[in-house]
């Protein structure tokens, strides 16, 4: 019988998930599906449930879910709960288990471009599930870390006028300004981004948003998709390790390139 795997969230026009997985499930010679189910708040519940029951194999988890869903789970990582949000699910024994694949793709993203965090201090747009895990990550590498929010709220959270008077090390992008279809957006000004010396937006849709092409900055979220798509995968596979993420960076980034253009 073939595995379902899904992905959930709100809008999901933009996604190239299925794309990415399809090369994924290819490595594991399986007939395994992938799909898209746009949902609302009050549908993750029913879901869940639907996967613990056996319909579903697994879930991921994008915006604005990320940390909704972890009430309605069984058991969650540790690292998932020290970041604070779940972007994976694996239904296993009638139970739910949640993982955070997120912190994965990024910290992967980190070594392959061979971006400096020791001593650095970083700057995070934003607040939501994808933020909390760019900061562990950051901080684990040695980084300071501050949120910038325009709803300025709790501990290490400036506002971004404030962000307009630091010495911006890396600034990392996780909202979702600047994404696709709303590409002319852009989440800080040119004071900002003038005193930013790493700029690095999680979007991948465009390839290169408003912010990257401003700030001169290549370092776009498609390569933390596919780690972290990677990471889930093998979840799903009992944690075996079959794939290698530039092989799928290569496969998989050249159709959603071409898609893009």
């Amino acid at each position: 019988m073939k595995n379902k795997y899904n992905l959930l969230g709100e809008k999901l026009g933009h996604s190239f998930s299925p794309i990415i997985h399809k090369e994924i499930l290819n490595k594991y010679n399986d007939e395994d599906t992938y799909g898209l189910i746009e949902c609302q708040k009050e549908d993750l519940n029913k879901l869940i449930l639907d996967g613990k029951k056996g319909i579903y194999k697994g879930f991921n988890v994008t915006i604005p879910y990320k940390i909704e869903v972890m009430k309605y789970l069984d058991i969650i990582d540790s690292n998932a709960l020290k970041i604070g949000s779940v972007n994976t699910i694996l239904f296993k024994d009638n139970k739910a288990i949640g993982y955070n694949t997120d912190y994965d793709g990024f910290k992967e993203e980190i070594l392959h471009y061979n971006i400096d965090c020791n001593n650095k201090k970083a700057y995070i747009l934003g607040t939501g599930g994808a933020s909390l895990s760019v900061s562990v990550v950051l901080k684990d590498l040695g980084s300071d870390v501050y949120f910038v929010s325009r709803n300025k709220k709790g501990e290490n959270i400036i506002s971004y006028l404030e962000l307009e008077n630091r010495n911006i090390d890396i600034l990392v992008n996780t909202t979702p300004v600047g994404m696709w279809p709303k590409i002319d957006d852009i989440p800080v000004n040119d004071k900002i981004l003038s005193k930013s010396k790493i700029v690095i937006d999680i979007i991948f849709n465009p390839i290169k948003t408003k912010l990257l092409k401003a700030s001169n900055s290549n370092y776009n979220g498609l390569y933390m998709l596919i780690a972290q798509a990677i990471k889930a995968e093998e979840i799903w596979h009992d944690n075996k390790k079959l794939v290698d993420v530039n092989e799928i960076y290569k496969k998989a980034g050249e159709i959603i390139h071409e898609s893009i253009r």
